[in-house]
């Protein structure tokens, strides 16, 4: 099973390769202010997840720079993930919200959800 699991991993990481989206294209200084506005988002995931990798091409697609922290192979993420989140799930995307507010958010349509109504939509009614 262990075998069968890293061979659809390869598979699923080649794929993502080939298909990888284009990110969207945007002027230096709006992206150097979305940039600054996602500074405090983590996204807690595993290489090879298919919903992790969902994500990932969302945050290509849109250009969101959002540091991704490995919790299969770091254990000091996987502990921060089990401590705050509570559970060891992803993709996981933490949301420090500032004043020691964090807030933890698990599934991966919900994360693409809340990252394109929070960063990119908002950006597109600024520019408006």
């Amino acid at each position: 099973m262990a075998f069968i699991r890293w061979f659809l991993g390869r598979i699923i990481l080649l794929l993502n390769f080939i298909f990888s989206p284009r990110p969207l294209k945007r002027a230096p200084e709006e992206q150097r202010a979305l940039d600054l506005r996602t500074t405090n988002l983590s996204l807690y995931q595993y290489e090879a997840c298919p919903f992790c990798v969902k994500v990932r091409r969302s945050l290509r697609r849109n250009s969101l720079n959002i540091e991704l922290r490995d919790a299969k192979n770091v254990e000091q993420y996987r502990n921060e993930l089990l401590q705050g989140g509570g559970k060891l799930k992803v993709p996981c995307l933490r949301i420090d919200e500032g004043e020691g507010n964090v807030s933890w958010m698990y599934e991966s349509s919900d994360i693409i959800h809340y990252l394109e109504q929070t960063y990119i939509e908002s950006n597109i009614q600024k520019a408006a």
